[in-house]
Formats: C-alpha cells, structure tokens, sequence
C-alpha cells in the first residue's frame, strides 16, 4: 500500500534514510540541508549523454590544441563539441547555453572554412 505525502510534510522529516557509504541522513535534514548537495541536472536522459559526450570532445580537442599539424582535428572536436552542448541548451532550454555555443559553432565554422579555403 502507498499514499502521497506532500513534500512540505512534516511526517517524513523523522524518516531515517542510510546512504550508499553508510551514512544516515532524516529526510528532514535533507530537504533543509546546505551541506547535503543535490544535483540540478537531469541524470541518465538524453541531454545527460549529450553533455558528457560533447565534454569528451572538447577536452580531446583542448588535449592537443597546441600541437603542430593537429589544427584542423583540434577545430573539428571543438566544432563537434560546442554543437553538443548547444542541443543540450536547446534540450534544457537553457539560453545562455545556446548563445555561448552558437557563438562557438559560428567561430569555429568560421575558422576552420578560413584554413581549408586558404
């Protein structure tokens, strides 16, 4: 059998709930604390795969920005990776994310079209 309990309700806050690593939180302390971090970010969706894919791919770019000859791979994985991060904006409908990002995809389009032009 299950009821709802408002999330305001003074019922759970004596709840004792044991963590992973042992530890015990109330559920009282959890909702009221600052030192018990909670994540604002959506787990295991789409945008969760997106984001961390395109991480991947900038810090692969970044990994070898300064190395001679690697300009073009270095501006496609940032390319790749600015523009997964612009879906992800767009996913949480995060403007900021998308004005950094496309500002990024239309730098680097711009970049890389100079040096295979020229």
């Amino acid at each position: 059998m299950s009821r709802k309990v408002p999330a305001h309700s003074k019922k759970l806050d004596d709840v004792v709930i044991e963590t992973d690593k042992g530890k015990e939180f109330t559920v009282g302390e959890i909702k009221h604390s600052n030192r018990v971090v909670k994540s604002k970010t959506p787990k295991q969706d789409l945008s969760w795969y997106v984001k961390w894919t395109a991480s991947m791919f900038i810090l692969a770019s970044m990994s070898i920005r300064g190395v001679d000859g690697l300009q073009h791979y270095d501006l496609i994985l940032s390319l790749i990776g600015v523009s997964g991060w612009m879906w992800v904006g767009f996913l949480w409908k995060d403007r900021a994310l998308i004005l950094l990002n496309g500002v990024g995809i239309v730098l680097f389009l711009n970049t890389l079209i100079r040096t295979l032009v020229a």
